[in-house]
Order: structure tokens, then sequence, then C-alpha cells
């Protein structure tokens, strides 16, 4: 009976141990992988976009080049991860700072978004800025801010504005307005620092004034028949 029961219990050691190997390896994949993406980063802000290779990205972190494919298929595969990172921290950073007054908690969303491109001027424009991070021709709303916590965390502001009565009108649209704003304010700044604008700070908060006293008061109309669905991402 001993002998029967003894490779049983054997086996059952063998598999934890075998799982445990294979989560320390995935682990280790994950954290090897956010190096990675680590080090793009501090190229990007370093050198630019034409600053990121395979060859020098592997030389930052230690690792063979080839040893880099095992994470990413290509450059723009280095670039969309990298995007996604950013995209994530700035969500946070925008959950972190809020407010009991929903108008003033909406400006907040603006004012992260903009210190972080005024910030972080070169990842700003991979990400936002150039065609190998534009999402692919025919993706809908729908299926890009599924994956955009940072647009999903403005839409959900908006939405307690209006339910607060302080903003009033197709949510997805006012967003819309409020993303397109703020983009066009950071895109100005950190493509012609040479132009007159200001201070920088002062010149994004007078953009969020004009903005949010806009819009107060106004019936927001959707954008189109169709406004998309990142309305219903929230609802689900």
């Amino acid at each position: 009976m001993r002998d029967i029961v003894k490779p049983v219990e054997d086996a059952r050691k063998t598999k934890t141990v075998s799982l445990t190997v294979q989560e320390r390896r995935e682990r280790h994949r994950e954290t090897l992988r956010s190096d990675l993406i680590e080090a793009a980063r501090k190229l990007v802000q370093e050198e630019g976009y034409d600053g990121l290779t395979i060859r020098k990205l592997a030389k930052r972190v230690g690792y063979a080049p080839m040893s880099v494919y095992s994470y990413f298929a290509d450059k723009q595969d280095i670039l969309l991860a990298l995007a996604e990172d950013r995209f994530a921290i700035l969500a946070r950073r925008i959950e972190e700072n809020t407010s009991d007054d929903p108008i003033e908690a909406l400006r907040a969303v603006m004012t992260e978004y903009a210190a972080f491109g005024l910030g972080n001027p070169n990842e700003y424009r991979i990400v936002f800025m150039t065609e190998k991070t534009r999402p692919p021709e025919g993706m809908t709303f729908e299926e890009l801010d599924a994956s955009n916590p940072a647009m999903l965390a403005l839409l959900g502001r908006v939405e307690a504005c209006i339910a607060a009565g302080r903003l009033k009108g197709d949510p997805f649209a006012i967003a819309t307005i409020l993303w397109s704003i703020a983009h066009g304010t950071i895109s100005l700044l950190i493509t012609f620092p040479f132009h007159e604008f200001g201070d920088p700070d002062a010149y994004v908060k007078r953009m969020c004034d004009l903005a949010l006293g806009a819009l107060e008061g106004q019936d927001v109309q959707p954008l189109s028949d169709n406004p998309g669905g990142l309305c219903r991402l929230t609802r689900k």
C-alpha cells in the first residue's frame, strides 16, 4: 500500500513545484518586459522617436538584440506597449487628483493631461502625434477607448458633472470637445515652444476656464447620429 501511495505523493509534489516554477518564469518575463518598456521610455525621452532602436534598447538593458524579439515583434510593437503604459499611468494620476466639486474634478483631468504632455513632450508625441501609434483604419471608438483608461476617466468626470446638473447634454460629445481642446493646447505648446504663449501653466488654466465656462449652460448635442460606443462602455 505504501508503494502505491508514495508515487502519488511524489507526483503531487512535482506538480506543485512545476506550477511554482512556471509562475516564477511568468513573473520574471513580466519584469523583463516592464524593464524593456521603461528603457524604451528613457530612450524616447532622451533622443526622441528616432533614438529608439532595437539595438539601442537591447544595449540599454544588457540583452542581445534578438532577445528583445521574444517580447516585441518590432519597434512599432514597442511603441504601442509604451503608449498603453503611459495611458495607464495618466489614468492613475487622474484618479488620484479629484475634488468634491465635479467641475473641479473635471478640470483636474485636463490639467493632469496637460502636465503629462508638457512634462514628457517626446513621449506625448509618440503616443498622440505619430503614425506609428495611430489606431488602425476602421477601428471604432468603442474598440479604441475600451483600452484607453484615461479617456474613460475623462468621460466618468463628465458624467458626474451631468448628474450634478453642472453640465448638460451628450457626455461623449462633451468629453470629446474637452479632449480636443486639451490636445490642441498641448500640441501647440510642445511644437511651438518659442511662440509667445506666456507661462504654460497659466495658458493651460486659461484654456480650461474658457472651455468649461463655454460648456456650462449649454445643451451639448451628439457629434453625429452614431456617437460611438464610449458612453456605453461605462454603463455595462
